[in-house]
């Protein structure tokens, strides 16, 4: 099977299962080493506790990462289909989740253009003035200058989508918005 990649659709559904079966395991390791230090010693005082205690950290630490995804919604696969064929050519992301210090955001669908980066997020508590500040302000301190605009109506970012693939120019753009796809991924959840 392959990796479902970071901005990819399916990414938010994959990462749930895997980091569920991870800290499943990192926490079952520490159990299985506490009933055999039980078995042996039959008492709880001996160091096979102390190593099982110190040992559930590394799952604790995982489960947050994990219940981090399993909070957030995946992208309608309507909504995947549509983008996809509205953007064409165009760089686009899925199953985005931005977070800053105020609060996180999920952002459905994210396409990069000529000069702008333009996003639905069907979620209706989502601030879309919010997380177009965070991400202008991400986007310059890496020295790649770009608009965002995030949409909650669908209709509307469609239609955006479909202009900028109408008005597209190859060439240098490509390279600057592979840049700018780079920093997103590299900020999301």
């Amino acid at each position: 099977m392959k990796k479902v990649q970071k901005g990819e659709y399916g990414y938010i559904h994959s990462q749930k299962i895997c980091r569920s079966f991870i800290t499943f395991i990192l926490l079952l390791i520490p159990v299985v080493i506490f009933f055999i230090g039980l078995a042996i010693y039959h008492k709880r005082e001996n160091m096979f506790t102390f190593v099982a205690i110190m040992g559930c950290l590394p799952g604790c630490r995982y489960a947050v990462g994990m219940i981090m995804m399993l909070l957030q919604k995946e992208t309608d696969p309507a909504v995947y289909e549509k983008t996809r064929k509205a953007a064409g050519e165009l760089p686009a992301l899925y199953d985005c989740v931005f977070t800053a210090y105020e609060k996180t955001t999920s952002v459905d669908a994210l396409v990069l253009g000529q000069g702008s980066v333009i996003g639905y997020s069907s979620n209706p508590k989502t601030n879309p003035e919010y997380i177009e500040k965070h991400l202008t302000e991400i986007l310059q301190g890496n020295n790649v200058k770009r608009t965002v605009k995030i949409f909650k109506d669908y209709r509307k970012f469609e239609t955006r989508v479909k202009e900028m693939a109408a008005s597209e120019s190859a060439g240098d753009e490509k390279r600057k918005n592979e840049k700018a796809v780079d920093v997103l991924k590299a900020i999301a959840l």
